[in-house]
């Protein structure tokens, strides 16, 4: 099976973003480890850009744009978008659509050079749209909001993110990566 993160970036700014994109391989490595571990999957982690021109206000990327492309490329590959930009609709509160082998969520710009700004916004962001698909894969019910639920806790009931370092393992030192935390899940 492969997961194949694609981060959407404008030509423009690909130069100044290189920084999040080898960030992006890290953590695709890192959801490898964590899928197996969590669910016991095996996935093979690709990682690539897209590279956006300027379009015309008719033709603006959003979901629908996205899912032809998951389709061109093949169902059966879980294909995860990184995008620039907030889609029109969704169907979460981290900026995110999921739905059967495709993920997409609003990957926010690096504000400086602290890789832990991209693990709170991003990589947290990253795990609430895979949980929606492994646990719709292990046929839970109501994988949609016992997600959301958790995400609440997170954002406002204080439940600290799971928090993982560059070897990929737990930590209670400066993350690398941060999830959604699981110990909340009826796994």
């Amino acid at each position: 099976m492969i997961l194949h993160f694609i981060f959407v970036i404008k030509e423009e700014d690909r130069e100044k973003r290189k920084f999040e994109f080898e960030y992006i391989k890290k953590m695709g490595q890192f959801y490898k480890v964590w899928i197996k571990e969590k669910f016991g999957r095996d996935y093979e982690i690709q990682c690539d850009e897209l590279i956006t021109t300027p379009r015309s206000i008719l033709q603006r990327l959003d979901i629908p744009t996205f899912i032809r492309d998951h389709e061109q490329r093949g169902k059966d590959i879980y294909h995860f978008y990184l995008t620039h930009f907030k889609p029109l609709w969704t169907d979460c509160t981290c900026d995110g659509y999921n739905a059967e082998n495709f993920g997409l969520v609003y990957w926010q710009p690096l504000q400086g050079n602290d890789p832990l700004f991209l693990a709170e916004k991003n990589c947290t962001s990253v795990s609430h749209v895979l949980l929606h698909e492994f646990l719709r894969i292990l046929g839970h019910k109501k994988f949609i909001q016992e997600v959301h639920d958790i995400w609440t806790k997170h954002l406002f009931e204080q439940l600290e993110f799971e928090q993982y370092g560059e070897d990929f393992q737990k930590t209670d030192d400066k993350p690398m990566f941060l999830t959604m935390d699981t110990s909340q899940l009826n796994l």
